[in-house]
Parts: C-alpha cells; sequence; structure tokens
C-alpha cells in the first residue's frame, strides 16, 4: 500500500490488545455497567414469578438470536425445575438470583452465605452446570458485605443502568419508549417475567438494534472482546 500511495481496507491487519486492568483485579464492587465505549446492551430477567410470561418472552428472544440473562431465585428453581432447564437450552445465561428474595441489607454474612450458597447449589444440581458467574441481589438491596459474600463464592454483584420497573405496570408503549431512550453503550436493562415485558420484547430489541447496539449476556458485555460479529470467547 505504501508503494502505491493508496488504503486497500482488506489488507489491513487489526491487532487486539488486551487492557492492563481486568475486572478480576478490581476488587469485590457492584457492577452497574459495562464498558461504556462498548456498543453492547444488555438484558437482565429477574425470576421468582410470573411463569405465563416466560413462554413468549423466550419466543421472542429466540426470533431474534437474543441470549439474555436470567438472574434465577433458588426456591424458584426448585419449585420449578423444568421451566428453569427450558430457558437454559435455549442458550441463555444463568445467574444467582439468592434464594426467597430477601433483603440482603438486613442479613447477617451467614444468612447472606446461605442464601447464595442454596441457590448455587440447586442451579448447579437441576441445570448441570457450574457455579454461576453474576449475582443480581432481589430488590437491588445490597451492602458491602453482600458484594464481598458473593465474591467469596466466585460471583460478582451486578445491578442496572435501566429499570423497566415493569412491576408496577406500565403501559407497555410506555416502557419501551423509557428504556429505548435510556439505552447507551455499556447499560444493562433490568425487567422480570410480566405482562409489559412480554408485550414489549419485540419492540424493545427491534429499537434497540436500530440505534446501532449489539444485545448480549452479561459475560458478553463484560467480556474484554470487542463487538465485531464474531464469536465471543470468555473474558
Amino acid at each position: 500500500m505504501k508503494a502505491t500511495g493508496k488504503l486497500d481496507e482488506s489488507k489491513v491487519v487489526y491487532k487486539e490488545t488486551s487492557p492492563s486492568v481486568h475486572l478480576k483485579d478490581l476488587g469485590p464492587h457492584p457492577i452497574f455497567k459495562g464498558n461504556p465505549d462498548k456498543p453492547m446492551v444488555s438484558f437482565l430477567i429477574n425470576v421468582a414469578w410470573g411463569n405465563e410470561y416466560i413462554p413468549e418472552i423466550l419466543d421472542v428472544l429466540k426470533k431474534h438470536k437474543i441470549q439474555a440473562s436470567f438472574f434465577f431465585d433458588g426456591s424458584w428453581v426448585s419449585k420449578n425445575p423444568d421451566l428453569a432447564k427450558l430457558i437454559y437450552k435455549e442458550g441463555h445465561e444463568i445467574g444467582n438470583h439468592a434464594y426467597s428474595h430477601p433483603d440482603l441489607q438486613q442479613k447477617s454474612e451467614a444468612e447472606t452465605m446461605e442464601e447464595l450458597k442454596k441457590t448455587n447449589d440447586v442451579i448447579i444440581k437441576t441445570l448441570g452446570i457450574t457455579s454461576p458467574k453474576w449475582f443480581g441481589p432481589p430488590s437491588g438491596s445490597f451492602n458491602q458485605q453482600t458484594v464481598e459474600t458473593a465474591s467469596r463464592l466466585g460471583m460478582h454483584t451486578v445491578l442496572w443502568t435501566v429499570d423497566t420497573v415493569d412491576w408496577k405496570k406500565p403501559a407497555t408503549n410506555e416502557m419501551v419508549n423509557r428504556v429505548v431512550s435510556q439505552v447507551e453503550n455499556g447499560s444493562m436493562v433490568l425487567m422480570h417475567p410480566t405482562k409489559p415485558v412480554a408485550e414489549g420484547m419485540e419492540d424493545m430489541i427491534k429499537q434497540i438494534t436500530k440505534k446501532g447496539f449489539r444485545l448480549g449476556t452479561v459475560s458478553e458485555l463484560m467480556s474484554e472482546k470487542r463487538v465485531n460479529g464474531t464469536a465471543w470467547d470468555d473474558e
């Protein structure tokens, strides 16, 4: 190219360099957002109820080839093993959402450990997978003790950037418009298997991708790999 004086993009070789600081180097801190320079958004779906809306949500995600991160309440998994298996079979990421939807700010270290470990145990036993990497505190209630306890179990504590507030039963179009207007690079969108989410999932996917964002799991969002249309690798 130097000889001709013309740029030929097909001949350009790119080398991806690893950052000097990795997620594991940052210690136990809550994560509210992914890389602000990464054009990706994740759906965080907390599951402790709402079974009737899960099949419709899964159908829309499958139609658009989107993988989300589902955070399972342990007692829900115990009562609904087949539904939990279906979600996992569809290729979605599974996270820990404690066992009995506790207010973890009010729990002791031992009680918190019991809630998280019991949930991991039932997820591992039911789905036959390794321990989850991500923990989502019920109702967003946590303190530093919560985060450190999750870290001792090998999990990062994940909160959210954008909240659907779907449990308040908002009008579907209002919820979709509010979410889409707030998403940006690295956003994590909190939702539950509710009627507004089931009705609005397709519109959210279409409008978010139209804005130039790719949708992926929390692991994909937190990965050091760039968004380049190729397969993702783990961290």
